[in-house]
């Protein structure tokens, strides 16, 4: 499992824990996010966002 993080705001997605909130369930793959979704926190694209190390 990945995290992704928003290069405007800094929000993290964690294909573990998924983005319940927005109807993506835990262990969804960063792939497999469609492609109209937007960062919760700032709107960012999918393309603002850069898998990152923990």
């Amino acid at each position: 499992m990945k995290t992704w993080m928003c290069l405007i705001c800094g929000w993290v997605y964690d294909e573990e824990l998924g983005s319940p909130e927005d109807d993506i369930a835990p262990g969804t793959k960063w792939e497999d996010v469609p492609m109209n979704w937007t960062c919760p926190e700032c709107g960012a694209r999918k393309e603002d966002f850069e898998m990152m190390e923990i």
